[in-house]
């Protein structure tokens, strides 16, 4: 194979020289185009010959011929010493027709015509004929091997060299003779001329099908898409492409006589006997795609290897001839292939289907101890408002750090992946206990709930966990899956942030849950919603001022269901937009025909803030319905501001160029941060009702929070209204600190619309009708209890007490009407409420009051000594 390459070389070059010859030179690429030259390189090699012949001559003559003979002699030697000259001027790339037929004239025709007529001259002088004729016939054989398949330089020397013998003899049986012989040689010639044109048309085909072949061997190699070998019939390497040696880290002389099983390596063999390597080779058995790792020290390089023995004419075995192409880039494919299947390509984490093969092989495992195992489910809350206010990009990256923070979470203790958009799942192996699978998904939670940085934004999101467990809660994969995914919607039920295990009631809960959204979208379409309306009230001279529009629902089986219930359910289902638009355009219907000094306050939420369109539908609802832009009041509440964003600020400036009024709502009680303050054109603060009530407790500091907050927007020049305000000392309190409006049912309930109207057609002058306090004196303490909540076992913290009800910390947003049993210890229980939720803190109501023992303290507290000396609010 070297020879074949070295050979395709060399008749490259040739041809390039060939293609500046022109003229009547062949191309001289193959060895026949030689011939198409009428002088042989060599034709200089006719002097010693004929010197020679000459010289014996002269010894049977015994003597010295004539002058004119030993002339004639001399000449056609010293004619024949030129032919190396003559061959080369021939050879020529300019040289014309005219002067390559002088050259055949001068160089072959007068030389032999010269030697022909010496002789003839001696024999006149008395040279014995017959060693003259034997002379000349040696002179035309060496004539004929030197002018080899050169039939017209053949032909023209033994015409020539014939001539003088018939010059001398003059006879017409001479002239006959010469002139048959010239027809003889002229048919011979010409015979022989197409003959030799044939051998050469085939040589020369067969040669450029040859030499096209090296051509594109060579091309092949060159591409670097294949290689060729070779080896002896010792399994030695006789050839190696360059390209193959050099992905070795040598060249092809330095792999040349080594086993082809050295280039090789020797780790990386097929499992298949019968398809490795070796066996092929010791079998002598043809093969081909054999998978090989190379022997390189570097990068993982991969071959795949074909090749076939290789014999000779007599059935001796050679060696082997193959060729091998590089597998790297369709196996690292294959490789990145098999990693999307099973890994998610934004995150890094294991995929839908990793993580349920996973599962799966979990429950399939022969023990019953192996087959236990937990999986959390995990959601996260908020993460479509970054998409819709920051693009996709930001979304991306958001998933890129949640992923990070919940590997690091995890640890060890599991495997996590993500199933899909903003959906994780983590699958945690063995026994679990509840507890610790709580404080495990607790500090899943607060670690996603953290801020991000995005975009040189910072960024809050939060998530909500479902637990279930394998196999209490479900011995296949479908049933273990589709009861955490309802864990999973009760966590979001509860308020978001919070986990949750499984539990039976829950598939009735989810299936009241997708009845209750079908019965939202049929309510829309019907229009069963109603708008009722909660007076506000100037604290200054009690007189109503204005009124805070309230969704209120109907359902025609249910009855009255809590926005609470709902609300949460229309968001998820992406119906909170409609359903807020309804709101504003008849909240202003209802606003234009009240007094012009009432306004009225419509809730906005986050989703609808989001939206580019809301100052062009706020501006649609106040035309439509003719009132002034300041008499309308948008409720925005802290949420606006976990993206903070400029389309932020640019949404707030859009909003006051339509003239309306902006409130903070529920201000305080979720991520706050005065910096927002300073940004936003909010005319109100509102105080949520968690700071109002209990404010009036001994020891309370809600008070204090009051009071800042009335400092506050009186120095930014905003009103504030105070919330909830339900008993008279919350009333008196509320007023002495400041706040400039107050709501909540110490003055009026929420009323529909034509009890609205009916109220402002009087002289809006408002009464304060409630209870003097709000409840019993509460014993502060610090003691562990146990919280059973829809099968769910918590730990939590009694923080206070009284005999109607407890305030306990540890209970992450656990929603208000929730019912209860606390445990205090083995034996002691009670039932209980939940009244309201803030954070990790929830104030509950008693079904029964409590007891006390004779030492006044709770007969349920066991060990408990009495009260301490501090007290606290809730």
């Amino acid at each position: 194979m070297q020879d074949l390459r070295a050979r395709g070389e060399r008749r490259g070059a040739q041809r390039l020289q060939a293609e500046k010859a022109g003229g009547l030179t062949q191309a001289i690429d193959e060895p026949a185009s030689e011939q198409s030259f009428f002088l042989p390189r060599e034709a200089g090699g006719m002097t010693l010959f004929l010197v020679a012949a000459f010289a014996i001559a002269a010894v049977v003559f015994q003597g010295l011929p004539s002058t004119t003979t030993i002339s004639l002699a001399l000449a056609s030697a010293a004619l024949f010493a030129c032919g190396s000259l003559f061959a080369r001027t021939e050879r020529q790339a300019n040289i014309g027709n005219a002067l390559r037929l002088a050259t055949v004239l001068v160089a072959i025709v007068l030389p032999m015509a010269c030697a022909g007529l010496a002789l003839a001259l001696w024999v006149g002088e008395g040279l014995p004929w017959q060693w003259a004729i034997g002379t000349m016939v040696c002179i035309n054989a060496a004539a004929a091997a030197l002018f080899d398949m050169r039939i017209i330089s053949l032909f023209c020397s033994k015409i020539a060299s014939w001539a003088g013998f018939a010059i001398l003899v003059p006879a017409t049986a001479t002239f006959a003779a010469v002139i048959a012989a010239a027809l003889t040689l002229s048919l011979i010639a010409r015979l022989e001329w197409k003959a030799a044109q044939k051998r050469r048309d085939a040589r020369e085909a067969r040669e450029r099908v040859a030499a096209r072949a090296e051509d594109i061997l060579r091309s092949f190699e060159e591409t670097g898409q294949g290689w060729f070998w070779e080896t002896d019939r010792r399994g030695l390497l006789t050839y190696i492409s360059p390209k193959a040696a050099m992905v070795l880290g040598k060249t092809a002389d330095q792999v040349v006589g080594r086993s082809l099983s050295e280039i090789v390596d020797p780790s990386q063999g097929a499992a298949d006997a019968e398809r490795t390597l070796a066996f092929h080779l010791s079998a002598r058995s043809a093969f081909q795609d054999v998978e090989v790792r190379a022997a390189t020290s570097g990068d993982e390089r991969w071959w795949a290897l074909a090749g076939r023995p290789v014999y000779d004419s007599f059935k001796n075995f050679c060696g082997f001839r193959g060729h091998g192409t590089d597998l790297t880039e369709k196996r690292r494919s294959e490789q990145q292939v098999s990693r999307l299947a099973h890994y998610d390509s934004l995150t890094g984490l294991a995929n839908r289907v990793q993580m349920s093969q996973a599962l799966e092989q979990i429950l399939a495992a022969p023990s019953g101890r192996e087959r236990a195992c937990a999986v959390l489910m995990l959601d996260l809350d908020r993460f479509k408002h970054v998409n819709d206010t920051l693009g996709h990009p930001a979304g991306d990256a958001l998933l890129k750090q949640v992923a990070q923070r919940l590997e690091r979470a995890i640890g060890q203790a599991g495997r996590c992946g993500r199933l899909g958009g903003d959906e994780f799942q983590v699958i945690v192996p063995g026994h679990q206990d509840r507890s610790t699978l709580g404080h495990l998904a607790q500090e899943i939670i607060a670690s996603l709930s953290q801020p991000y940085s995005l975009e040189g934004q910072s960024v809050v999101i939060g998530a909500s966990v479902g637990i279930a467990l394998a196999p209490e809660h479900g011995a296949n994969s479908d049933e273990l899956i589709r009861n955490v995914d309802l864990a999973l919607y009760a966590a979001k039920d509860a308020g978001r942030g919070v986990y949750r295990f499984y539990a039976e009631d829950l598939h009735a809960a989810a299936e009241e849950r997708a009845e209750l959204e079908q019965d939202l979208r049929e309510a829309i379409a019907k229009g069963q919603f109603e708008v009722y309306y909660q007076p506000v009230v100037y604290a200054a001279n009690e007189k109503i001022v204005g009124f805070e529009a309230l969704m209120r629902w109907n359902h025609p089986r249910k009855g009255w269901l809590s926005p609470a219930k709902f609300v949460p359910i229309a968001e998820d289902a992406g119906l909170i937009d409609r359903m807020g638009q309804w709101a504003l355009r008849t909240a202003c219907a209802d606003l234009a025909r009240w007094p012009r000094s009432i306004r009225c306050a419509v809730n906005v939420s986050a989703l609808q803030f989001a939206n580019p369109e809301l100052p062009t539908i706020v501006a649609n609802a106040l035309a439509h319905s003719g009132v002034a832009p300041s008499r309308l009041e948008l409720e925005i509440t802290e949420s606006v501001f976990l993206n903070d964003t400029s389309g932020t600020d640019a949404m707030f400036k859009a909003l006051k160029r339509v003239g309306v009024r902006l409130a903070l709502d529920d201000f305080g009680t979720g991520y706050s941060s005065l910096g927002y303050l300073k940004k936003a054109p909010f005319d109100k603060i509102k105080i949520d009702r968690s700071f109002v009530q209990g404010a009036t407790e001994e020891g309370s500091r809600n008070g204090a929070i009051i009071a800042s907050i009335t400092s506050l927007a009186e120095a930014l020049h905003m009103d504030t209204t105070a919330e909830g305000v339900e008993t008279l000392d919350e009333l008196e309190l509320v007023r002495l600190l400041g706040c400039s409006h107050v709501q909540g049912y110490i003055y009026f309930k929420p009323m529909n619309a034509a009890d609205a109207t009916a109220l402002v057609s009087g002289n809006l002058v408002a009464e304060a009708d409630g209870p003097q306090s709000a409840r019993a004196a509460r014993q502060n303490l610090l003691r562990r209890v146990v919280i059973v909540h829809n099968g769910n076992r918590l730990n939590a913290t009694l923080r206070n007490i009284s005999e109607s009800g407890a305030m306990i910390e540890g209970l992450w947003n656990m929603p208000a009407g929730s019912a209860l049993r606390i445990e205090f210890s083995a034996d002691k229980s009670v039932t209980a409420q939940v009244r309201w939720s803030r954070e990790n803190r929830v104030g509950i109501e008693f079904h029964a009051p409590l007891r006390r023992r004779a030492d006044g303290a709770f007969s349920v507290l066991k060990g408990q000594q009495g009260p301490s000396a501090s007290a606290s609010g809730w």
